[in-house]
């Protein structure tokens, strides 16, 4: 079978070597080719090989088809990164405010429960309602926080309400069976990527306690 490969190979030669001949036609030349053609294509399948064969125009359409997918892909990763970048700074942003917000829930909450308890043991207890809600918030920035305590329908704003003694002014106001309100601000932040998309916005959390 070699020595076949072989003979068709100077066979298809012999055409190709002598171009000048007037013998040598383009129809010999191509039956030649189709010879060396079938004799490889033979040859391959007896040892369980395949040969493709491909001419220098279906190599050059199929690299150049390999790259236009190439470049297709970098045009739509261009036009889709800066969206999928806002979408994940707005899915991050509103998760901090979020996560802000329930904090500051569960800090009024403690807060509100140590100014139901504090009767007859504080002379100041908008401070102590406000050093419970900094403990119960570490994230959170105290000098943010804004502080509204109603107590016995008196109003307090601000992080003291300093009584004399435990029975008068706002320590006075904290008589049994009366409610006692704590209310609490903190500002979000819904910037995303310099666009400040809710300017005003605050976060409240508010509860009520009665007084034991």
């Amino acid at each position: 079978m070699l020595m076949l490969i072989v003979n068709a190979v100077n066979f298809g030669g012999f055409f190709y070597a002598a171009p000048g001949r007037k013998n040598a036609t383009r129809g010999t030349k191509r039956m030649a080719a189709g010879v060396i053609l079938n004799v490889m294509k033979r040859t391959a399948a007896s040892l369980g090989a395949s040969i493709e064969i491909r001419s220098l125009g279906e190599r050059v359409r199929a690299h150049l088809r390999a790259s236009n997918e190439r470049g297709q892909s970098v045009v739509e990763l261009a036009l889709c990164l800066p969206i999928l970048l806002l979408i994940m700074m707005g899915i991050f942003t509103f998760g901090i405010a979020i996560n802000n917000y329930m904090m500051l829930n569960y800090a009024v909450s403690v807060g509100g429960r140590l100014l139901a308890v504090s009767r007859g043991q504080t002379t100041n207890p908008c401070a102590d309602t406000a050093a419970a809600v900094y403990g119960a918030a570490p994230i959170l920035v105290p000098a943010n926080l804004s502080f509204t305590i109603v107590l016995n329908g008196n109003t307090y704003t601000g992080t003291s309400c300093s009584s004399g003694s435990t029975t008068t002014g706002a320590a006075g106001n904290l008589a049994m069976g009366t409610t006692a309100q704590v209310t609490a601000t903190y500002p979000c932040n819904l910037t995303v990527l310099g666009v400040n998309y809710a300017p005003g916005c605050t976060l409240t959390a508010r509860i009520s306690e009665m007084v034991q």
